[in-house]
């Protein structure tokens, strides 16, 4: 600062306050620097609730991720001990692709707190190559073969497809956000009815779950601070105490379970590369980019860091590049989970640094199985409970935005509405394209009710917001 004109000087001022050469800027008096304050998604959280915030999001995905090898590992008749090889490989590589999307490197993660697993989106295809085969000495080294190819195809094409993002205005995004819970509300109801979504829930099951839901109602109501902030996971460990006297714990895998295992590189075989599998997991990225996209502007508008190209690009990197990388150790296409969004807004705790922590939990987990085998303690009627108050945020958030997209202004109702229709036939019904004359590449999109409503969305904003607005009579 200068002295204004006129002002009277200070006799008793010391004159090296005046001296360039002692630092002096003619006043003596230095303007603080400038204090730029830490968005909370870049904020470090104490080391305690940074590691518990990091098991509360283990907790709510690890369901996810050990899905799809379980699943595949079944339809190719694995002994238990490589179904077991696989899920650790699952664990390790959604590790590696969480911290790639947490913290990041060059232009490679959208550095916001995502976590990145399995993509159940890929489960029908790798059946379908496994079908095709006598057994996993032939099936495994195709699919990981395809998953290399469509994972550095999607790293070559995220800078591109960002662009995309101007084409999810409000009413696109809040559809799509509002499918993404609608969409993974019957997954906690499977889980309630024990991963038999074509049986009736049993007693036990209900009463385990709704104790769950409780629970976590209760706390999240007489709690506050840290542990308000934990309350999903303490529902969850209090579900599991409530069901050990059931008998529906399970501890056998824990008991065969080694204490060190690492997934060995190629352990089914070196991939081959096969032109019709290659196709199908190439629509397969193509579909897990179009929901990562949607997840990232989700999450953007909740951690109130807004998703732009340049985010969406480096997220869309660390998926395609975690993808690439993930068979070289056994593992499979991965993506942005969607259920984790829904633990970020209701604990508010946006820190990246914690879904990091979760990043690392899966790679030490994958590294010890049975230390993995200690999560898969959890009942899934346990996490269905949780899983409702999970899921159905998510769904809340999207009405939010629905809320700020005008649905009184022009044809914006129309669009959330046919949207919302296509993406909740899937839901409704999985045999609803199960016609043999549909392509199964086309099925692959139309079985996903995000896929489905956000293409409906974006193409119906197309048709009715931009194409020819021109020429329209205002």
């Amino acid at each position: 600062m200068t002295a204004e004109p006129g002002a009277t000087e200070r006799p008793d001022r010391e004159p090296e306050d005046d001296d360039p050469e002692r630092g002096g800027a003619g006043t003596g008096v230095h303007p603080a620097p400038p204090v730029h304050p830490v968005h909370p998604v870049d904020q470090v959280p104490a080391p305690g609730r940074l590691l518990a915030g990091g098991f509360q999001h283990v907790a709510a995905s690890y369901a996810g991720v050990v899905a799809p090898p379980l699943v595949l590992g079944a339809a190719l008749r694995l002994p238990p001990k490589e179904i077991t090889f696989l899920v650790g490989a699952a664990l390790f590589t959604a590790g590696i692709a969480t911290l790639l999307q947490t913290i990041g490197f060059w232009k490679v993660g959208a550095r916001m707190p995502f976590v990145n697993g399995v993509s159940f989106a890929g489960v029908a295809p790798m059946l379908a190559v496994a079908d095709a085969r006598a057994g996993h000495g032939d099936a495994l080294p195709v699919i990981h073969g395809a998953v290399i190819v469509a994972g550095v195809l999607g790293f070559l094409l995220a800078p591109s497809f960002c662009r995309l993002v101007r084409f999810f205005p409000p009413v696109v995004s809040g559809t799509v956000i509002t499918l993404i819970g609608i969409t993974l509300l019957p997954v906690s109801f499977g889980w309630i009815q024990g991963g038999r979504p074509d049986r009736p829930a049993s007693l036990t099951n209900l009463a385990l779950a709704g104790a769950t839901l409780v629970t976590v109602l209760v706390l999240r109501r007489l709690l506050s601070g840290f542990l308000r902030q934990i309350a999903i996971l303490l529902g969850i460990v209090a579900g599991t105490l409530i069901a050990v006297p059931t008998g529906i714990v399970d501890t056998t895998a824990t008991r065969h379970a080694a204490l060190v295992g690492f997934p060995t590189p190629f352990y089914f075989g070196h991939p081959v590369f096969e032109v019709p599998a290659i196709v199908s997991m190439c629509v397969v990225m193509l579909v897990c980019m179009t929901e990562s996209t949607a997840d990232m502007l989700a999450l953007g508008a909740i951690v109130g860091r807004r998703a732009d190209e340049k985010v969406i690009a480096a997220g869309l990197r660390a998926d395609t590049l975690g993808s690439a990388v993930s068979p070289f150790f056994n593992g499979f296409a991965n993506s942005a989970f969607a259920q984790n969004i829904g633990l970020v807004a209701i604990t508010r705790v946006r820190s990246r640094h914690t879904v990091a922590a979760c990043g690392l939990f899966f790679v030490l987990l994958g590294l010890s199985p049975v230390f993995a085998s200690l999560i898969a303690l959890v009942p899934q009627p346990v996490l269905g409970g949780a899983g409702i108050v999970l899921f159905g945020t998510v769904a809340a958030s999207g009405i939010e935005v629905l809320r700020t997209a005008g649905l009184d202004q022009g044809d914006n109702l129309l669009i959330a509405a046919a949207s919302l229709g296509m993406g909740l036939i899937p839901v409704v019904s999985r045999a609803f394209y199960g016609n043999t004359a549909i392509p199964e590449t086309l099925k692959i999109i139309l079985n996903s009710g995000v896929s489905a409503g956000c293409l409906t969305a974006v193409l119906l904003n197309l048709a009715f917001n931009h194409v020819g607005r021109g020429r329209r009579t205002p």
